[in-house]
């Protein structure tokens, strides 16, 4: 039988980055901003990270750490790790199927596409590609269509696949401190160095706080991080099984 995924309770994410509420005006030089913040995405081909994970999802709080991996391709691995013994869950994903292992419930769910599985597990649907942009501060990997200008030193981009980043001036340069698309919001409340310390992501009722440390770029990662031996005779659960079981629930 599948049982509630565990992670250790805590408090929810704090609130919020005030956001501009005037209709701006159009920024003539949207692309060469863009080039500023999001450079640390040009010729990223890995990533990986140590991840500490807090806030709310489904009505239940949660805390945990999580080590993640990010490779060409979509490539990704996520572990979930528990202060002693095994994983909580092992998510490894290629294109646009992944395989999550429940180490401690010997299950397995295979062939999903790993956004409706980070989902189930977290209620954040995000492909690898759109959770490594988020991650990294780029918010959006898609091409830029335009920005705006707004009161108060605010920017806005706009990018082909609807997300937006929102940008504000601070000793003498740009920095990113929003971003959304349909489904979810994004804040960096911290940054340090090249990529964010820290952000908050929003998404119907999740209301998650990332902190990031360790964060290294275009490391070498083997390509056996991104499979996972499932053992023989593992159950097979689904994602509406995934999703009954609870996301991220405390242990009873």
């Amino acid at each position: 039988m599948l049982v509630a995924l565990s992670l250790v309770v805590a408090g929810c994410a704090s609130r919020g980055v005030p956001l501009p509420r005037d209709p701006g005006a159009p920024l003539p030089d949207a692309a060469s901003i863009h080039r500023a913040v999001s450079r640390q995405c040009a010729g990223l081909r890995t990533l990986t990270a140590e991840i500490g994970l807090s806030g709310r999802a489904a009505g239940q709080r949660l805390r945990g750490r999580l080590v993640a991996g990010f490779g060409e391709l979509a490539a990704m691995r996520i572990e979930a790790t528990a202060p002693f013994g095994v994983p909580v869950f092992i998510i490894v994903s290629a294109a646009d199927r992944s395989t999550l292992l429940l180490p401690r419930d010997a299950a397995v769910l295979d062939g999903e596409p790993p956004g409706a599985v980070l989902e189930a597990l977290t209620g954040v649907a995000l492909a690898p590609a759109d959770l490594r942009a988020l991650l990294t501060g780029c918010v959006s990997l898609a091409p830029l269509t335009g920005g705006t200008t707004h009161a108060g030193g605010w920017v806005t981009l706009r990018f082909a696949d609807g997300s937006t980043m929102l940008l504000r001036r601070q000793k003498g340069s740009w920095a990113v401190r929003a971003g959304g698309r349909a489904g979810w919001r994004v804040e960096y409340p911290v940054w340090r160095g090249a990529f964010p310390s820290a952000l908050r992501l929003e998404s119907g009722d999740a209301d998650l706080r990332l902190d990031l440390r360790q964060v290294e770029a275009n490391v070498p990662i083997d390509a056996a991080a991104f499979t996972v031996v499932v053992p023989a005779g593992a159950e097979r659960v689904s994602l509406a099984d995934l999703r009954r079981a609870g996301t991220l629930r405390e242990s009873r």
